[in-house]
């Protein structure tokens, strides 16, 4: 069956009140997911079906990278990334584009150019839905085409790194024009800025917390967030969580306290990175170095499941690619204690494979959009849906 018509049957299926993630992994058996020393209750998965979402070289792009996965409130799926016109690297001719599938329907539209800048690069999608207001707020970043990251940071660019923010009011359908947010969220000792790449989170208290990542004058690298606290209407700094860490994304805990999860340049560590805050995202502890979670430095995602919860905490997913040495082996992890372990794993693609994004279906069915290939992890993006099945002791 067809990965869209699926997840259209899926989120029709929520719209009802009917629970089909049982019945999922009963229809559709996959690869099983490993685990560690039995906790109980134990998780089972199953990857059940993977779809091509962005083919590079397809729809007059050369590659295509960089994928965010949104769930609007109306059940539409938003799969971003980057369109990059003539090569495969960061710099150049690079727009940003969007595919959505539609509640009810069972193939993703067209590609859409949510923004595009003529010769110049348009990119680092991270988009955060507010629950209250519907609103999609979509962060990116843009710089001048013909300017190299190394020249940026070295302040020898002709331009810099801008921050910039345009929302949707219509679950993705339509979008504004990008407005520069620069002079709120970027230091002026920070050369290099990125926005995510992945998902902004709304907590319970309503707060929208925006990951990101800078390099700063002196050559430090960190990690930290913007934060809005009136669902969008202003936005300012948040902590930094440094040294030597990049590319994150957030996620909050059972007790309120937020994770942050970041790409590391530690390679005394060949894993991820993480800090904790007890205050939304205002401070973040120190630095620390998760093992189970190893990394040959990349991006990753980490998201609380939809639906899902073990002992009273949310079930919490982790994607990467789980190697120590090459981007490849893309791998879920899943964590029941606010990710102290991660007993269970399942790989989704032994091959090449780089950045990812994870979201989940109401009913508790996670999906992952990722970057993978044959010979390199930047032929395609593919939209992967793995089924949850928690089993209590005993059964």
């Amino acid at each position: 069956m067809h990965l869209g018509r699926v997840i259209g049957r899926l989120l029709s299926a929520w719209h009802l009140g009917l629970a089909y993630g049982v019945l999922a992994v009963a229809l559709l058996p996959g690869a099983a997911l490993r685990g560690g020393e039995a906790a109980q209750p134990v998780v089972e998965a199953s990857v059940v079906e993977q779809v091509d979402v962005f083919i590079s070289g397809e729809k007059g792009y050369h590659t295509y990278r960089i994928p965010s996965l949104l769930r609007s409130p109306d059940g539409s799926l938003l799969a971003f990334c980057e369109g990059r016109k003539h090569g495969l690297g960061d710099s150049g001719d690079i727009d940003l584009v969007l595919r959505r599938l539609a509640p009810g329907q069972s193939t993703f539209g067209d590609l859409v150019v949510v923004w595009d800048d003529g010769p110049n690069t348009c990119g680092n999608p991270c988009p955060v839905v507010d629950q209250q207001t519907g609103v999609i707020w979509l962060w990116m970043t843009h710089n001048l085409g013909e300017d190299h990251e190394r020249d940026i940071v070295a302040r020898k660019s002709r331009g810099t790194r801008t921050v910039w923010l345009a929302k949707s009011v219509d679950h993705g359908q339509t979008w504004t024009q990008p407005v520069n947010m620069t002079e709120h969220v970027k230091l002026p000792e920070w050369s290099w800025y990125a926005t995510g790449p992945g998902c902004g989170i709304q907590t319970r208290s309503g707060r929208l917390v925006i990951p990101c990542d800078h390099i700063a004058d002196d050559g430090t690298w960190g990690s930290h967030v913007i934060l809005s606290d009136d669902h969008g209407q202003t936005w300012r700094l948040g902590g930094v969580a440094k040294p030597k860490t990049n590319e994150c994304e957030v996620v909050e805990l059972s007790d309120g306290r937020l994770l942050l999860n970041m790409r590391n340049y530690n390679r005394q560590f060949p894993c991820r990175a993480v800090a904790e805050s007890s205050d939304g995202g205002i401070t973040w502890s120190e630095v620390r170095y998760d093992q189970q979670l190893v990394e040959p430095v990349c991006q990753a995602s980490i998201r609380r499941v939809d639906g899902i919860t073990i002992g009273g905490r949310p079930l919490i997913a982790f994607s990467n690619p789980a190697d120590t040495k090459e981007r490849r082996r893309m791998t879920v992890r899943f964590s029941p204690d606010d990710g102290q372990t991660w007993p269970w794993s399942v790989v989704v693609w032994e091959g090449p494979a780089a950045y990812s994004c994870l979201a989940s279906l109401p009913d508790g069915t996670v999906l992952l959009l990722y970057e993978r290939g044959n010979k390199h992890a930047y032929e395609r993006i593919t939209l992967a849906r793995i089924v949850i099945r928690v089993k209590s002791p005993g059964s």
